[in-house]
């Protein structure tokens, strides 16, 4: 379906290239997986099967792309968008119409689908991605899993042969993340539809896929089967990484297998000599006999006639990591919003320091909150890394190079000259956090903020965290990213239609439940064990 035959991709104004001599088959009727670092090239190599790379972002492609046998060099996206479907990092940027429904139906449009078939299509997709009672809904309203899921549902609308997708789960909890990725192995099994997706959370879709593609530093490529490949890889997902710990051959993919390899180990762990798993993951215990240093009485938030935050009591103690959980569409974004003081209020109020930031400057709200929303690029308007760093540190009254520092900390390898817009999704948030820190604000908030980040990067965002909550600041982040919570959290909310409906540790709450249990906790199910820093360190203290 799909051949890359020496394919090399620099970018304009780059000096090296962003994918070098890669050749590689991809079957039809797999699905095949797209993994590497932040900024290592995987949306590069999706513009490059679906013909954006370099008709549309401009560059030199060296090599040859097929598609179905078409050859991208001579046939532009638009000659070959009857063969495929692509869904982007950021759903809002590609949508052009207004309303949920008009959405789907625009690309069987252009296709010249006729209207019976459009009308069936747009039914049979609203039901596969669990969408339809969103049909009428403004696209701008949405929450961002919900808007992913209808770009993914309009993409399938036009019946591609090849369907591609950039982090199409990033953004989705993990039970609407499971459901699309069963309804996209569904069409792969029994339409013999072929998916390429690249994807962070390879914990999420590794079980799945039939192909593995790895993009290494330097833009070099290894493809295979799965095992092979991810043999090769360095960080891997939580299953894989504690499979090598066990000493597990051959190493399980999903949790089920890995279930069956795990009585032997569960025994180890249970000894009395092992040693239990720390209360909490975070830097700093939060003095709960101390005043909040954010407290929320009543807080509600309405769109119109939909109410999207209930009458909302919620406190925050300095020193704390508190992750926001639930469905999407379940009010975390816009609570994040309205405790951030710029988001719609309708009723309720928000202290921090005696002081609501809705009723203060923005300079002065920045140092008593910071927020760094779903969608970074919001947040950014220079024409550099630089300039950006430059502004936060003038803004926010601090030393220059402290917002400069700060991103180095993040992501070390990011240059200055580049053009913001020109970062991956995931160094683009890790700028924005940059600039928000650069103000030292007393309550940090973070809105998905794993969306595009591989495992180093998120390894060193925990720390970063955890080093804030030790200097006495709050942390509050919503994600639906559970193996990020299992190591960032000592504190779950979890909301629904709106309204808390528990709060308590994390170890107590990320067990409690199938959906939000990490992988460590699935597998280990009778022990309090969610990462595999906690079963190393049980080994490492006494088991047998």
């Amino acid at each position: 379906m799909i051949r890359l035959e020496h394919v090399t991709v620099t970018h304009a104004g780059a000096t090296v290239p962003a994918l070098a001599d890669v050749s590689l088959d991809i079957d039809e009727g797999v699905l095949c997986v797209v993994a590497g670092a932040t900024g290592s090239g995987k949306s590069t190599l999706l513009g490059a099967m679906t013909g954006l790379v370099p008709h549309f972002t401009g560059g030199r492609l060296d090599g040859r792309v097929l598609i179905d046998g078409r050859d991208t060099r001579t046939h532009p996206p638009r000659d070959i968008a009857d063969l495929v479907g692509r869904v982007g990092q950021d759903p809002l940027a590609g949508f052009v119409a207004e309303r949920v429904e008009d959405e789907i139906a625009y690309g069987m449009e252009q296709l010249a689908v006729p209207a019976a078939t459009m009308r069936t299509r747009v039914e049979q997709v609203l039901d596969l991605l669990g969408i339809a009672e969103l049909r009428d809904r403004p696209l701008r309203t949405l929450s961002g899993g919900q808007q992913q899921r209808v770009a993914i549902a309009a993409a399938l609308a036009t019946g591609p042969r090849l369907l591609v997708l950039d982090e199409p789960t990033s953004a989705l909890d993990p039970t609407a993340a499971e459901e699309v990725l069963a309804a996209i192995t569904r069409l792969v099994d029994d339409l013999g539809l072929t998916v390429v997706l690249a994807e962070h959370r390879l914990e999420r879709v590794i079980g799945f896929a039939d192909q593995l593609i790895h993009i290494a530093p330097g833009g070099r490529v290894v493809s295979g089967e799965p095992r092979d490949v991810l043999a090769t890889m360095g960080r891997v997902p939580p299953i894989i990484e504690l499979g090598r710990l066990a000493g597990w051959t051959p190493q399980p993919l999903t949790v089920r297998d890995a279930r069956r390899r795990a009585p032997e180990l569960r025994k180890r762990l249970s000894q009395p000599s092992a040693a239990p798993a720390a209360p909490s993951p975070s830097a700093a215990a939060p003095a709960r006999d101390e005043p909040p240093l954010l407290t929320a009485r009543g807080v509600s938030v309405t769109y119109r006639e939909l109410i999207a935050v209930r009458a909302v009591d919620f406190d925050v103690q300095a020193g704390s990591v508190t992750v926001l959980m639930g469905r999407n569409g379940s009010g975390k974004s816009s609570l994040l919003w309205a405790l951030q003081g710029s988001g719609p209020r309708r009723a309720g109020t928000v202290s921090m320091a005696g002081q609501d930031p809705a009723r203060l400057d923005a300079a002065a709200a920045r140092r008593l909150v910071g927020l760094v929303p779903q969608s970074p690029s919001d947040l950014l308007y220079r024409e550099t890394v630089s300039a950006e760093c430059h502004q936060a540190d003038h803004e926010s009254g601090a030393p220059a190079g402290t917002c400069r520092s700060l991103l180095g900390r993040l992501l070390p390898h990011v240059d200055d000259d580049r053009h913001p817009r020109d970062l991956s999704e995931g160094e683009r948030l890790a700028l924005v956090l940059a600039i928000q820190l650069a103000a030292s604000p007393r309550v940090v908030l973070l809105d998905e903020p794993t969306r595009g980040l591989d495992y180093d990067a998120k390894t060193r965002l925990v720390t970063a965290l955890h080093a804030l909550a030790a200097d006495g600041r709050a942390v509050v982040l919503a994600t639906h990213d559970v193996e990020f919570a299992a190591a960032v959290a000592d504190r779950v909310v979890v909301m629904s239609q709106g309204e808390i409906v528990a709060d308590g540790p994390a170890r107590e709450l990320l067990t409690a439940s199938p959906a939000f249990a990490p992988q460590v906790a699935r597998i280990l199910s009778a022990g309090p064990w969610l990462t595999v820093a906690d079963v190393a360190a049980a080994m490492k203290d006494g088991a047998p």
